[in-house]
């Protein structure tokens, strides 16, 4: 029996490379997502921690530090504002990236099932194929021992 070649097998075997790769991509992304927020909670926690200090303090010692936090404070809130930023954008980039690897994987499920269903015709013809040789080899034996 011949063996089955599909003429696209190349085309779905790019597809599925492009979807690994779009994945990798996205694991990547998700976890530079994580970093970020994991990051940006803990300067949270930290000026959190630093305030709830602060009301706890006697009032004359916490007039001075109130005062120092307040102005690095600011500082503190740029950072905070450009990891909320940075987060918002690497959500973009996941939403972007995931819909990139849902279209692979369509294109790529199309292709696969394509080539199901050109196998199973290669199948049948295969098999229509061997059963004419096997009803020629029958008719050929019958036609010599009738003649024998």
């Amino acid at each position: 029996m011949k063996r089955f070649v599909w003429r696209l097998q190349r085309v779905l075997d790019i597809r599925t490379k492009e979807e690994q790769k779009a994945r990798a991509e996205l694991l990547k992304l998700t976890e530079k997502l994580a970093e970020t927020q994991s990051e940006l909670l803990a300067w949270r926690k930290v000026l959190e921690d630093i305030i709830n200090g602060l009301t706890g303090e006697n009032p004359k010692k916490r007039l001075g530090r109130q005062e120092f936090f307040l102005r690095y404070s600011s500082i503190s809130d740029e950072q905070i504002k450009k990891l909320e930023d940075k987060v918002k954008e690497l959500e973009s980039q996941q939403r972007d990236k995931i819909a990139e690897v849902l279209k692979l994987r369509r294109l790529k499920e199309g292709l696969e099932k394509m080539r199901t269903e050109a196998k199973v015709q290669f199948i049948k013809e295969q098999e229509k194929l061997e059963q004419q040789q096997l009803d020629e080899d029958a008719t050929v034996l019958f036609v010599r021992k009738a003649h024998s």
